[in-house]
C-alpha cells in the first residue's frame, strides 16, 4: 500500500481506461451474439447516487439477458466516494478505520446458456482512502477467474497461459503470487470446494508505485477477451441436454453461495452504501440447489469436483 497525492490527472486516467474497457468487452459480446443469429444487445443503464446519500458517484451498469450464447452478462463501472472505508476493506489496514475513501472500477460476471462454457469472473479497480493531512494511501486490485460446469483441461490451460503473460512484464514471481491468491480466495469454506479452476486474483497491490501498478491494471483487463472468447467459441455449440443443464443449475447455485457469503467485493459494495441492483448484477439467472448430491463414479460430474475443482499447476 503506497502514499501519494493522487492528482485529477490520475484519477482521470485511471476512469477513462475503466470507461474504454467496459465498452470494448460489451461490443465484443454483442458481436458474439450477432454471430449466432441473436438481436440482443446490452443495456445500458447510468446511474447516480443522490444527494445526502451514504455514498456518492455514479456509474454505468451494461446488462444482457436472454441471449442466444449468454443467459446473463453483466459488466459494471463505477466511481465512488465515502465517508469512511467500510470493515470489509480496513481489515488489513486498520490505521485507515474511519478514513474518508474513493473507489473505482469495472466488474463482470458472464453466465453462458450451454454448460460447456465456464462461466467467468473478471474485476479491475483502483481504491484511495486517508485522512485529512495526510498522503492518500492508495492499492490496485482484481484478476479474473473461470468457473467451469464440464472439464476440458486445453481451456483451462489457455485461460492461465493468459493469465501468466499478462502479469509476467512485470515480475516472474506475480503469476504464482497470483494464482495461489486466486486459489485460496476462490474458495468455499463452507464447503471445502474450490469455486473454479481460478485464475489470478490480487489485492492492496501497490509496490510497483503508480505508473507500474496502473500498467498492470490495464495488461490483465485487455488480456480478459484473449483468455476467454476462444473458450466460448470452443464449446459454445456443443450438444448437451437436461442432464447437463440440471447440473449447470446445480454448480450455479455454489457461485450464488461464494458471491454472497465471502466475497470481498460484495461485501464492500453493499456496505459502503453503493447500488443494490449493480452489485449483484453477478448473480446467474436461474441456480439450484440439492441435498447432498451424489455424482455416479466415473461420470464427467464427478470428474469436474475431483479433477479440476482442486489446487494444480495448469501450466
Amino acid at each position: 500500500m503506497a502514499e501519494m497525492n493522487l492528482d485529477g490527472d490520475h484519477v482521470q486516467a485511471v476512469s477513462g481506461y475503466l470507461q474504454g474497457l467496459q465498452a470494448s468487452i460489451t461490443q465484443a459480446l454483442e458481436r458474439v451474439e450477432a454471430q449466432a443469429g441473436s438481436n440482443v444487445r446490452f443495456l445500458a443503464d447510468a446511474w447516480e447516487k443522490a444527494p445526502g446519500e451514504k455514498l456518492q458517484g455514479q456509474g454505468i451498469t451494461r446488462i444482457m439477458e436472454g441471449g442466444a450464447v449468454f443467459e446473463r452478462a453483466g459488466v459494471g463501472f463505477s466511481q465512488v466516494q465515502g465517508p469512511q472505508l467500510p470493515p470489509s476493506a480496513t481489515q488489513h489496514r486498520p490505521e485507515l478505520a474511519g478514513a474518508p475513501f474513493s473507489a473505482m472500477g469495472v466488474s463482470l460476471v458472464f453466465h453462458p446458456r450451454n454448460p460447456c462454457v465456464p462461466t467467468v469472473h473478471m474485476n479491475v479497480r483502483m481504491i484511495s482512502a486517508g485522512h485529512a493531512g495526510q498522503p492518500a494511501a492508495f492499492w490496485f486490485g482484481g484478476g479474473m477467474d473461470l468457473t467451469p460446469f464440464y472439464p476440458f483441461e486445453e481451456d483451462a490451460v489457455h485461460f492461465h497461459q493468459i493469465c501468466h503473460d499478462a502479469v509476467a512484464p512485470y515480475g516472474p514471481d506475480l503469476y504464482p503470487r497470483f494464482k495461489k491468491w486466486c486459489d485460496e480466495y476462490f474458495y468455499l469454506k463452507h464447503r471445502d470446494e474450490q469455486r473454479g479452476i481460478g485464475g489470478i486474483f490480487f489485492d492492496d497491490f501497490s509496490e510497483l508505485g503508480f505508473e507500474g501498478g496502473f500498467a498492470m491494471l490495464q495488461s490483465v483487463g485487455d488480456a480478459f477477451l484473449k483468455a476467454y472468447l476462444p473458450i466460448v467459441e470452443r464449446r459454445k455449440n456443443a450438444p448437451y441436454g437436461e442432464r447437463e443443464r440440471n447440473f449447470q443449475l446445480y454448480r450455479r447455485g455454489r457461485y450464488v453461495e461464494f458471491n454472497l457469503v465471502w466475497d470481498r467485493g460484495t461485501h464492500f459494495g453493499l456496505q459502503s452504501g453503493g447500488r443494490t441492483e449493480s452489485i449483484l448484477l453477478s448473480m446467474p439467472p436461474l441456480a439450484s440447489w440439492s441435498y447432498q448430491r451424489q455424482d455416479p463414479e466415473g461420470s464427467p460430474e464427478a470428474a469436474l469436483l475431483r479433477e479440476f475443482l482442486v489446487r494444480r499447476d495448469w501450466l
